[in-house]
């Protein structure tokens, strides 16, 4: 929904569905943000965080944490490994 929604405003969206598609060093090729749900098969979304945090590449790319995870442990940790933001989806329901 989040891709729709961005290519809808006319944003171009490069989508992943697993971490190890996008947390190779330089796969973005250059996006101006990057949106990383924590719950991604494979690499989870915290390592994906930390590879693009430690590549000179992507390290200041602005990177926004979008997820059902919203305990306390998971957005310090988040944030803790270079994420600007962190927004808990409220409406994924059961998780």
């Amino acid at each position: 929904m989040v891709a729709y929604n961005l290519v809808k405003q006319g944003y171009r969206v490069i989508p992943a569905e697993t971490g190890e598609e996008r947390a190779a060093p330089g796969a973005f090729g250059g996006p101006d943000l990057i949106v990383l749900d924590l719950m991604l098969p494979g690499v989870d979304g915290l390592e994906v965080c930390r590879t693009l945090k430690r590549d000179p590449d992507t390290e200041l790319i602005p990177l926004v944490m979008l997820t059902a995870k919203g305990e306390e442990a998971d957005i310090v940790a988040g944030l803790e490994l270079g994420a600007d933001d962190y927004s808990r989806n409220r409406s994924v329901r059961g998780c």
